[in-house]
This record gives C-alpha cells, structure tokens and sequence, in this order.
C-alpha cells in the first residue's frame, strides 16, 4: 500500500513538473514568435519627433480635479473641460465639486464645495457630459450623497435632481432599457455590490445586487444583444436582460472569478445572433483575461497576470479580425507592459515602460491602421514597437481620453494631468466615416 502511494505521489509531482515546465516552454515560445518587444523606459529624449500640444488648459485649482469629461456644453462649435473633485469615505465616494472651463482656460462656471473633497483619484468619478432630454443641447450630469443632479452645461445651474440611495454615487452610465429612440435611462451603483436604474424622470425601474451572485464591475456596459430596442447590461460577470434579470453569467475553466470582480469589457464585435458578438473582459482578482460570446461562453482565456485596460483596434493589415491592447496592472515600478493579442487570444508584441497603465489605440498616420498610445510614456509605437511620436508636456501624465477635440471629424488626444488637459490634434488621421461628438463621448472610463 505504502508503495501504490509513493508511486502515485511521484507521478503526481512528475506530472505537475512537467505541466510547469511546458507552460514556460509555451510562453517563451509565444514571447519569441512577438512581431515587436520594446523596452522604453525613462525620458524619450530625441528618440522621435516630438509634438507639440494644441491646447494646454490649466485645470482650475480650486473646483477643478483629475476627472476630466470634455464636449461641447454651450453649443459653440467648440469643446469645453469640464473637471471634478471627489469625496472618498472607506471607498464610498461621490462628486462634491465641478468647474467647466473654455479651451482657453476661462472658467464658465463651478459648481458644489469645494472644501470638502479632492481633486485627485483612483476610479471613475460621477461626472458625464450628455445631451439627456434630447434637445441638443448637453447637459452636465453628477452624482453627489444621496442625490442626481443635472446641470444645464451652459450656465452650470441646477435644472433638477433627484433622490439616489446615498452611497449608490460610484459612477453612473446613461442606456437604453425603455425602448425609446435614444439613451434616456440611467445606471447609479454602488461601488461592487448594487446597481438601481432610473428612467429621465427619475423612476426606479428596477435594482439588482450582486449580479449573478458577483460583484459589480466598475462601469455597466449596454449593448442591445437581440436587436429588440431595449440594452441588455453587463453589469459585472452577469449580462442583464433590460428588465433587470439574469441572461447569462460568465464561467471559467481556469481561474475563480468569485475572487475579485470584472475590470473592464470591451466590445469586439458585433454578430447576427447572440452568439457571434464577442466582448472582451478581464478578470480583477482572478488575473485573467477572455474573449465571450454574446451568450456567456468562453471562446479563450488568457491566465496568469492582472489584465486591466482593453482596447480593440487594428494595427496590421495581414492578421484576420481585430486585435486587442491590455495592460498589466500591479508590477513592479518599470516593469508595465502593455500587450498586443489578436481575436484568437495569440500574443503579437508588447512594449514595456515605466507604467502603462493608460493607454489607446488610434490612427496617428492616416494609413488605416492604429498605432499605440501611451499616456504616461508620452509616446506614439507604431507596429514594430518603435517610438514614432513623443507627446510633449512637463507635468506627469495621468490618463487620456480620445475623441474629436477640434471639430474636424478626427480622433485626437487628450491628456489629463495632475494641473492641466493637453489636447494633441491628430493632423494625419483620416476623418471618421461617421459622426462623432465633440469630446470624449459619453460614458467615459477610467477602465
């Protein structure tokens, strides 16, 4: 007996030896077969051209904070800054102060106390900019205890709030769960465990905690799954029928995702049924990355590091379907990489920098195909991962949005800082196909 069990004991060891020792053999060998691997670390120096900013506002100091949301408020043909501070109690925060500000830095009015929070952060902060009657003019929308409250964007003046549980101040993302013409309902959240949905009236159309028995995500992604008119809600490892009920929980093979909560979902693309759209999502606490169908089914996983921030785009024409950027999130200082996969779940390339955590994917030369973008590094990677742009601003990049900062139908960038917004005009880019607003958009993340 004693035998059988040394013998089944070794061959247990041998095995998980051997499993160790392939998976090293398969990641060195997917890191080898790498179309780019840069290292870019430190000051840029004369590594590439170096572009100047557009604009530079000066964020305003005394209502003005690192949560940036930009669009055009005052129907001038123009975008506005619109910044926020931020109460944060045992991780219970809300919007305590805003200020909207002209590209020239001149403020158009501010809003709440600013005495009684702080302009910096580290997760989104209720603040959208979103045209929500319909009339086509934005309004400014925020989440302060206990209540919502909408700004008119031109004079910052309280057309109305309404009331909110007192902590449900996490973030708040507009969608579509009526069946009306255009997004008029509106998610409020705690910060991991409930969400509460409204209509533009203020009515509670329905709530839910802890979505197929998981955390919330940070923010609640709608996507109108089966075509009938009405969003269904991503709401965290749970997609949510627009009356609120459970559609489908994401499973895994490889990893319990009952550790943590889903950081980020990213929509790939879109299909005929259900089951041909493809969302991208990472795994907080469960260090995983996977590609899911429209009804819940894994299609990969990628196991094994904390994958934060997605973006989807193409940056080569001879690999079939998108590909996807992520980064790597709780690394040691100078070790943050950003990572290139394709729809299949196979590594292209990666650039490691000093922190990475902030990035996009845009086209920056106006060949079709996107480049990297990389906030803290202030720099511009082609293909090959070689540094072809070098964005330049002194004081330390802190995150970026993407969008038409200046009215000709091109994505720009914009970087916000612990003072200031840059806006980098994409001069090279092609004009998009179809419209696009003023700004970064509605539903902004920092995730």
């Amino acid at each position: 007996m004693f035998n059988n069990l040394y013998r089944g004991f070794s061959t247990t060891i041998l095995l998980t030896v051997f499993m160790v020792v392939l998976s090293s053999a398969l990641t060195r060998a997917q890191e080898s077969a790498l179309r780019f691997d840069t290292s870019d670390h430190g000051e840029p120096g004369d590594r590439a051209p170096v572009v100047q900013p557009w604009k530079s506002i000066q964020i305003d100091s005394e209502y003005g904070g690192q949560w940036v949301v930009t669009g055009d408020i005052d129907g001038d043909g123009e975008i506005e800054i619109v910044s926020a501070r931020n109460v944060n109690l045992n991780d219970v925060h809300y919007t305590s102060a805003v200020v909207a500000q002209e590209l020239d830095g001149t403020v158009k009015w501010r809003w709440g106390n600013p005495a009684i929070g702080r302009p910096n952060w580290h997760h989104d902060v209720a603040c959208q900019i979103h045209d929500w009657d319909g009339d086509s003019w934005k309004e400014v929308i925020l989440l302060t205890k206990g209540w919502l409250v909408e700004l008119d964007g031109v004079t910052g003046k309280e057309r109305r709030r309404f009331r909110i549980p007192a902590d449900a101040t996490d973030c708040l993302a507009f969608c579509n769960v009526s069946g009306r013409p255009r997004p008029t309902d509106v998610i409020v959240k705690t910060r991991y465990g409930q969400m509460w949905v409204y209509n533009y009236g203020g009515k509670l159309l329905w709530t839910v905690e802890k979505p197929g028995g998981y955390r919330t995500s940070h923010q609640p992604r709608a996507y109108d799954l089966d075509g009938d008119g009405k969003d269904e809600i991503m709401a965290g490892y749970a997609m949510l029928n627009h009356d609120g009920s459970v559609r489908w929980t994401v499973s895994s093979n490889a990893v319990d995702i009952g550790k943590g909560h889903l950081d980020c979902c990213r929509l790939v693309r879109k299909g005929e049924t259900p089951g041909d759209w493809r969302f991208v999502m990472t795994y907080c606490g469960a260090n995983c990355m996977a590609l899911v169908d429209g009804n819940g089914g894994t299609v990969w996983e990628q196991a094994g590091f904390h994958y934060e921030s997605l973006n989807v785009g193409r940056m080569f024409p001879d690999i079939e379907g998108f590909q996807i950027l992520v980064d790597v999130d709780h690394v040691p200082s100078g070790e943050s990489p950003v990572i290139l996969f394709d729809e299949q779940g196979q590594r292209i390339g990666r650039v490691v920098s000093d922190y990475c955590r902030h990035h996009k994917l845009l086209d920056w030369t106006g060949d079709g195909f996107d480049e990297i973008i990389l906030a803290n590094a202030r720099g511009v990677f082609d293909n090959t991962g070689k540094r072809i742009a070098t964005l330049h601003f002194d004081d330390s990049g802190v995150a970026m949005q993407t969008g038409d900062m200046n009215g000709d139908g091109i994505v720009d960038i914009g970087i916000v800082t612990q003072t200031s917004f840059h806006v980098f005009v994409n001069e090279r880019g092609n004009s998009s196909t179809e419209p696009l607003p003023l700004g970064c958009g509605v539903n902004f993340s920092l995730y």
